[in-house]
């Protein structure tokens, strides 16, 4: 059994600064992609910021320049810096993560969720 759990969320000011957590637990071997996916009511799901099967990163474009997702490998853990947030990143954000565990083949796994809410 593996779990991702979100943390961090809240209320922020535009143009503040707030960071998300995403911490996976379990029956581990491996995690071969995690990132983070937001979803604003009445929109569909969207991808935010993810680190690849390849080690690469990607972002969204309405995110470049002012979000950074990192990660402790130790920790199994990702995390994603926002900086400057608008009123438009209002969602919840959800980890994902793409997991090998014990005696399973690679699954896909998602959080609880956050809500970020971005208001003055």
């Amino acid at each position: 059994q593996v779990q991702l759990v979100e943390s961090g969320g809240g209320l922020v000011q535009p143009g503040g600064s707030l960071r998300l957590s995403c911490a996976a637990s379990g029956s581990i071997v491996s995690i071969y992609a995690m990132g983070w996916y937001r979803q604003a009511p009445g929109k569909q799901r969207e991808l935010v910021a993810a680190f690849t099967i390849g080690g690469s990163t990607n972002y969204a474009d309405s995110v470049k320049g002012r979000f950074t997702t990192s990660r402790d490998n130790a920790k199994n853990t990702v995390y994603l810096q926002m900086n400057s947030p608008r009123r438009e990143d209002t969602a919840v954000y959800y980890c994902n993560g793409e997991i090998r565990a014990i005696r399973r083949g690679v699954d896909n796994y998602w959080g609880q969720g956050t809500q970020v809410t971005v208001s003055s």
